[in-house]
C-alpha cells in the first residue's frame, strides 16, 4: 500500500459499520463519563464544585476520539498485546478524572484530602485532560497508520 496515504484517507475508506461503531461508542463514552461526573444533570450524582467551562467540550473531544479509536478495531483481529489499546484506556480514565469534581472523587479525597484536592488536584485537571486527548489522538493515528501498513483482507 502507498506509504503516503494519510490516516484521514484511511478513515474515508471506512464502511458504514465503522462510522456506526464510532458514533455509538462516542455517545456511550460521553454519557458514561458525563453521568457520574454530573456534566449531565441527573438525580443520582451531584457535584460540590461546578464544572469548568472546558469540561463539556473536552469530554466531547475525548469521546469522539475514543469512538474513532474503537472503530479502528472493526473487522480487524485484536492482538492481546496492542500498546495502542492501552493508551486509549489510559486516555479514557484520565478524561474521567479531568472532568470530574475534584472533591467528589473518592480516590482523590483519600489520597489528598479535600484541601489537597482543591489545592493540588484541581489545577492539574486541565493538564490531565490535555494528556488524555493527546494519548487518544496518538493511539488513533497509530492505529490508522497500522491499518494502512497491514490491511486485513475482507472475507
Amino acid at each position: 500500500m502507498d506509504s503516503t496515504v494519510s490516516p484521514l484517507a484511511t478513515m474515508r475508506a471506512w464502511s458504514p459499520r465503522h462510522w456506526l461503531v464510532a458514533l455509538v461508542v462516542s455517545v456511550l463514552s460521553y454519557v458514561i463519563v458525563a453521568l457520574p461526573t454530573d456534566l449531565i444533570d441527573n438525580p443520582v450524582f451531584g457535584r460540590e464544585i461546578p464544572p469548568t467551562w472546558w469540561s463539556r467540550p473536552a469530554l466531547a473531544i475525548s469521546s469522539v476520539l475514543a469512538g474513532l479509536l474503537v472503530a479502528t478495531y472493526v473487522g480487524s483481529p485484536v492482538t492481546q498485546r496492542d500498546p495502542e489499546q492501552r493508551k486509549g484506556w489510559v486516555g479514557a480514565v484520565l478524561t474521567f478524572f479531568a472532568v470530574g469534581c475534584p472533591v467528589c472523587n473518592k480516590l482523590v479525597l483519600l489520597a489528598l484530602g479535600s484541601a489537597g484536592a482543591i489545592t493540588w488536584f484541581q489545577p492539574l485537571q486541565p493538564v490531565l485532560q490535555a494528556l488524555a486527548i493527546g494519548l487518544l489522538g496518538y493511539a488513533l493515528v497509530t492505529r490508522l497508520r497500522t491499518a494502512q501498513a497491514c490491511p486485513v483482507p475482507s472475507p
